[in-house]
């Protein structure tokens, strides 16, 4: 998921909503005098959205081609905040021409760098590490800032030489891909002492409680510090749930799973909608102690029958590449990586 700010009336966002909006002081650039010289680092809000036009749709192809998603609901949404002049990041200008961004959100103690794209028509690694660069300046001057996370989708110019020079530990990320036509599903029933039920938004507060105790001590815990709380984890699930945070949530093909005789869920997945015939595992997780037990399978295998019976195409999701287990599942059932990325955090 990709990070957005939003405001009380509604979702701004594609890697972490209900995000304060980030208004650390920056640097004040005269956007005038800065496009007439070359290379030039320009505060996003002294910009106009329409300036970087040519740079959405760009990044909008990529997303189309190489991993499915329609990226452009979320090109609006930095569109709306960057003429509100509401959104913290940076813009790169090479004589007169826009060729970079990338912006940033604050929430409480940690920065999130919510998207960077730099255009492959340009020379694309200088840009990229100067346009981080900047971001990181400002958020690593921001009063009690502790943390930095950054999932940021690579698309030509490799990141990890630059998070690695800014001293970010790194958790590399597979995007996987699943043509629904290919899944293997064996169509195995669940056992008598569990039932699977669809998704209600009753149940987002017991979700949450489930998230944090599946999480704990979990690598995707190290990566997104919302997991190691049951309030981080309720502010994760709104974000994917009642807001379109990463997709448009898609209740028909998200399940939990319960014990028979029990009403806490003990596993669920979550999906979404993010292009034509295209949907997203958001989540999928099980309770420890009912963990290795085929849950995580079995709520895959109904999300995968429940698109498809919807008449869409494939399904994509990411997983943390250490986690070998999920890997192994998700291979089983035909998924494979069309992308890598990193994760990156920086602990003060």
């Amino acid at each position: 998921m990709l990070a957005y700010p939003r405001t009380r009336a509604g979702p701004v966002r594609s890697l972490f909503l209900n995000r304060t909006i980030g208004l650390a002081s920056a640097r004040s650039y005269n956007a005038a005098k800065e496009f007439n010289r070359p290379m030039q680092i320009v505060d996003l809000r002294q910009l106009q959205s329409r300036s970087l036009e040519g740079l959405f749709q760009e990044e909008a192809r990529h997303w189309l081609e190489e991993l499915r998603w329609d990226y452009r609901p979320s090109i609006d949404l930095v569109r709306k905040f960057i003429d509100s002049r509401a959104l913290g990041g940076y813009a790169a200008s090479d004589n007169g021409r826009l060729t970079g961004y990338g912006f940033y959100v604050l929430e409480d103690h940690k920065g999130l760098i919510g998207g960077l794209y730099v255009s492959p028509q340009n020379q694309q690694e200088a840009i990229t590490e100067r346009l981080l660069s900047e971001m990181l300046a400002t958020l690593r001057a921001t009063p009690r800032l502790e943390r930095i996370e950054a999932q940021l989708m690579p698309f030509g110019s490799a990141l990890d030489p630059n998070f690695l020079a800014q001293y970010f530990c790194l958790h590399t990320r597979q995007f996987m891909l699943l043509p629904l036509d290919r899944a293997q599903v064996s169509s195995k029933l669940a056992s008598p002492g569990l039932r699977i039920e669809p998704w209600k938004d009753r149940a987002i507060e017991s979700a949450a409680r489930l998230i944090q105790l599946a999480y704990a001590n979990h690598v995707d815990s190290q990566i997104n510090d919302q997991y190691r709380t049951e309030a981080g984890s309720l502010k994760f699930l709104r974000n994917i749930v009642l807001l379109p945070g990463c997709g448009q949530f898609l209740p028909e093909a998200s399940f939990l799973a319960r014990p028979a005789t029990g009403d806490k869920p003990v596993g669920m997945v979550l999906t979404s909608t993010v292009a034509e015939g295209v949907g997203h595992t958001t989540q999928v997780c099980v309770m420890p102690g009912y963990q290795h037990c085929g849950i995580g399978r079995l709520l895959m295998e109904r999300s995968i029958e429940a698109l498809r019976q919807r008449g869409y195409e494939s399904l994509s999701l990411t997983v943390t590449a250490s986690n070998r287990g999920a890997v192994e599942l998700y291979e089983r059932l035909g998924f494979r990586t069309v992308k890598t990325f990193a994760a990156g955090v920086w602990q003060a």
